[in-house]
């Protein structure tokens, strides 16, 4: 068992809501009627919207590749940057991300947006990410010893976490390694190298390695390295190599795309279940039914505003919480059903938090700065 630290008394969901079964109940069929609803409402408009999103990544990849190249004056280079982040950013989480969840596999999507065959582009082992997030994140948001996201190596995301030395530095490594490297970030997290070199303080069943045998260690290596070579080689040697002499310059363009995907993607993902106001759970945690296990999703994350265009470049991960209830419903259905999901939350008296994108940062760092120091019941 995990120690609880001073700083936060973890909740203990069954004695919590032992005296609210009916409530959560009727909570849980509120979220379930609206599922129901939007998944019997799903069809062809669903499939064309994310193949008219895909369309407009296409075109942003060419728009960018051919300025990155062929232009030799500041806004025809800084254009082509921008058109290539956002083919990258559409690509990671509008596309990517909901494609890896299923949200598409019953619309008779081509088959590159089939979950099973999709390819993401973004230096993370889609494999090894499915298991990571679909299978233990989701089911087991926030919860101590079972969700591999809030035990992330460098990185102390919750109270229920054990502090070690490494967490002292988290802020400027956050600033300075993850968020410009977050697709690797990440690779690293779920392919298990993360597990191979630092490992993540608790007990090793909670590593994404399978054992520490020298087998699966070079299967780590494997994984994380087969998404690695073929993304760094396309975009870091092919594409500036086709530019011969100017080699140097689309590289520049390519990296600086990359970094802004990177930045924009960390700190959505960062804002969605960091903060003090975001609840974390002891490993003992369970809900005793359906609406108690939507109620702990709600309130183990966070949402933020931004305007629909920021929404779409997000992926709808501004909308943290709607996706936490509905991970496999496509993001323009999230948007659609978000300020309904509110004001089922706010019935029932569950904790629906949203806030600015600025305003959750500032809560993501001051609990990131408060959680680099140990409690005080938990020794150095």
């Amino acid at each position: 068992m995990i120690a609880r630290p001073l700083e936060k008394q973890a909740t203990n969901t069954a004695e919590q809501w032992s005296n609210s079964d009916e409530r959560f109940r009727k909570f849980g069929q509120a979220i379930d009627a609206i599922r129901q609803r939007i998944d019997q409402d799903l069809g062809e408009k669903d499939l064309q919207y994310i193949l008219k999103i895909r369309r407009l990544s296409k075109r942003m990849e060419i728009t960018g590749r051919l300025f990155t190249h062929f232009s030799f004056e500041p806004l025809g280079f800084t254009t082509g940057v921008l058109a290539q982040w956002v083919h990258k950013q559409l690509e990671v989480a509008e596309i990517g991300h909901m494609a890896l969840h299923g949200a598409y596999d019953k619309l008779n999507p081509p088959k590159d947006l089939q979950s099973k065959n999709f390819r993401w582009i973004f230096p993370v082992d889609e494999a090894s990410w499915c298991i990571g997030h679909n299978a233990r994140h989701h089911p087991y948001t926030n919860i101590a010893g079972k969700d591999p996201d809030i035990h992330f190596g460098f990185v102390r995301l919750t109270p229920e976490t054990p502090h070690r030395f490494v967490h002292y530095l988290q802020v400027p490594t956050v600033l300075l390694f993850i968020l410009p490297n977050f697709g690797s970030a990440i690779n690293t997290h779920v392919t298990g190298l993360l597990d191979v070199y630092i490992g993540n303080g608790i007990d090793s069943e909670m590593d994404f390695l399978k054992d520490r045998t020298w087998t699966s260690i070079l299967a780590a290596h494997r994984q994380a390295f087969r998404k690695w070579v073929p993304y760094y080689a396309k975009n870091f040697v092919f594409y500036p190599a086709l530019a011969g002499p100017f080699f140097g310059k689309v590289l520049l363009g390519n990296w600086l795309a990359d970094k802004m995907r990177d930045i924009y993607t960390g700190t959505t993902i960062f804002c969605g279940h960091v903060g003090k106001d975001v609840k974390s759970y002891e490993d003992s945690a369970k809900a005793v039914n359906r609406g108690q296990w939507y109620a702990m999703q709600v309130e183990a994350a966070h949402n933020f505003q931004v305007s629909l265009p920021f929404s779409i470049l997000c992926g709808a991960l501004n909308l943290q919480i709607e996706h936490h209830l509905f991970p496999r419903l496509p993001p323009n259905r999230l948007r659609e059903v978000s300020e309904e999901v509110k004001a089922c939350c706010e019935q029932f008296g569950i904790e629906y938090k949203t806030d600015s994108w600025t305003g959750t940062l500032r809560k993501v760092f001051r609990q990131l700065v408060e959680l680099s120091q140990p409690a005080k019941s938990q020794p150095v």
